[in-house]
């Protein structure tokens, strides 16, 4: 059987939070200096996984005034500023068939980029509900 990338678009666990579900919403790099889906919609205390697919190296950075006021600022590397994060771009580098994880405990609209590839467009949004 063969399952696509949708399929597992979306895991669930339950059980590991007094009960509660969590949930871990996938967006891969695939290689064509994308972010897929361009945009991710999620509730708040929901996790995004950022999986490159491609053969190249990729980093995911928020753009500092593009997150809520009280969100805590996320990028590859861990850095917690975006001039942090442009300043030591190599150390947030995420590697061909590695990933990184941010968990958005703030209801808001997030943008966020690839260093390397943003002149090539390489952004995308995430949505708490």
């Amino acid at each position: 059987m063969r399952l696509t990338t949708a399929t597992f678009a979306t895991l669930s666990t339950s059980g590991c939070l007094n009960g509660q579900s969590s949930s871990i919403q996938t967006v891969t790099m695939p290689g064509d200096l994308t972010f897929e889906p361009k945009t991710a919609t999620i509730e708040t205390g929901e996790t995004v996984k950022w999986t490159n697919e491609s053969d190249i190296e990729h980093t995911v950075t928020a753009y500092e005034d593009e997150i809520p006021d009280e969100a805590t600022y996320f990028a590859s590397g861990g850095f917690e500023s975006e001039r942090a994060a442009r300043n030591r771009v190599t150390e947030g580098l995420i590697a061909p068939g590695e990933d990184y994880e941010h968990t958005f405990d703030q209801p808001g609209t997030y943008g966020y980029f690839c260093i390397p590839h943003e002149s090539s467009g390489m952004v995308g949004t995430v949505r708490v509900k």
